[in-house]
């Protein structure tokens, strides 16, 4: 399949592309690189992918020297003319829509980079997957459009209609969007609520890196609360498992029934269990096993070797106290299996981070 992948200088967006570039399928990548966080890291995921970031010009293709399989562009998804000429170009078979503007507390400093990004980016996708017959559309929501809500574990039918931040907001409105599209154009569009991701190439802006940069520097680190909280923390090997199973979908679209109906059914190809998959699907995609903040800190701290000096703070605005993912659907319909141990997955964190940062 040829697969556009959007934010590939990203988090998941990188570990994403490689895992598809390593099973054989042609990835375009495209990333803004905006000096959101350090954009070191950002360019050092690039050349993982054998993109050299002193070849990179704006709104141009380049050739990965690794994968003969692999192109990548520095665009926006802002800039429609761009993207359009890309999808007539490449002739997607499947889009991945991991391109966003991130951060729960950066939406309260810095709403209109939201609204650009996160609205007026994702629309252009949409229209792009209409215009160029693009069937196949996953995107990334957030767990974060669960709010205010009480009652846990999260499921994908409960009201998510109490954001308490921009950035949700604009993931609940990426949803309603894409439903909007399947309805109107027989788009199947799949987003997938994320819950905290971490492992290697994490971004520095999420607890993971701040903890092991405090620690590893004899710093204290924030600890807000006073520690009660919860996540559900997934390893990134986990999340791309259940990206690349959704990604890899191939619908017969011959097969479409009650094309004018609100729910058309669609085929999927042999090893989905999905019976009567509708166009537009949300699903939730965590570790399913929430995690107290105080073991994690603990964990992270034995693995690094020192213990942290905390420093205990109230909540945040924007923050919730816990998350926890009801994954039973993804489960059912995709095989999907997070099974990474805790102690695992940040042991292979705090491996990576000593060698990227140079630690001893």
């Amino acid at each position: 399949m040829k697969i556009l992948v959007t934010g590939t200088a990203g988090f998941i967006g990188f570990h994403l592309a490689k895992k598809l570039l390593d099973q054989g399928h042609i990835v375009i990548g495209l990333d803004n690189i905006n000096d959101y966080y350090d954009v070191n890291l950002k360019y050092g995921r690039l050349n993982e992918l054998g993109i050299d970031k002193s070849n990179l010009e704006d709104n141009k293709s380049l050739q990965s020297s690794t994968y003969p399989n692999h192109k990548f562009i520095k665009a926006n998804l802002e800039d429609a003319e761009t993207l359009n000429k890309l999808f007539e170009t490449e002739k997607f078979d499947a889009v991945c829509n991991l391109a966003a503007q991130a951060g729960v507390r950066y939406s309260i400093e810095n709403p209109h980079a939201y609204i650009s990004s996160n609205i007026v980016g994702f629309m252009n996708i949409l229209e792009a997957c209409r215009n160029y017959n693009v069937k196949n559309l996953s995107y990334a929501s957030s767990s974060s459009v669960y709010g205010l809500n009480k009652e846990q574990p999260f499921k994908t039918t409960d009201m998510t209609d109490t954001p308490i931040s921009l950035y949700a907001a604009t993931k609940k409105s990426n949803e309603l969007m894409a439903h909007t599209y399947s309805h109107l154009y027989h788009i199947q569009t799949t987003g997938l609520r994320f819950f905290t991701v971490y492992g290697p190439w994490g971004r520095p802006d999420m607890a993971p890196m701040l903890f092991a940069d405090a620690i590893s520097n004899d710093r204290p680190i924030k600890v807000f609360n006073n520690g009660d909280m919860s996540r559900d923390f997934t390893y990134i090997d986990d999340i791309v498992d259940g990206i690349v199973s959704v990604v890899d979908k191939q619908l017969d679209n011959s097969k479409f029934l009650e094309l004018n109906s609100d729910t058309p059914v669609v085929k999927t190809k042999e090893g989905c269990n999905i019976q009567n998959l509708k166009l537009a699907n949300v699903y939730n995609i965590g570790n399913n096993s929430p995690v107290s903040l105080m073991e994690f800190i603990e964990t992270i701290e034995n693995s690094i070797g020192k213990k942290a000096e905390k420093n205990f703070l109230p909540m945040q605005d924007g923050d919730v106290v816990s998350t926890y993912a009801d994954v039973s659907r993804l489960i059912n319909d995709f095989g999907y299996k997070p099974d990474t141990k805790l102690a695992n997955g940040i042991g292979e964190f705090v491996k990576w981070y000593k060698k990227f940062y140079g630690e001893n």
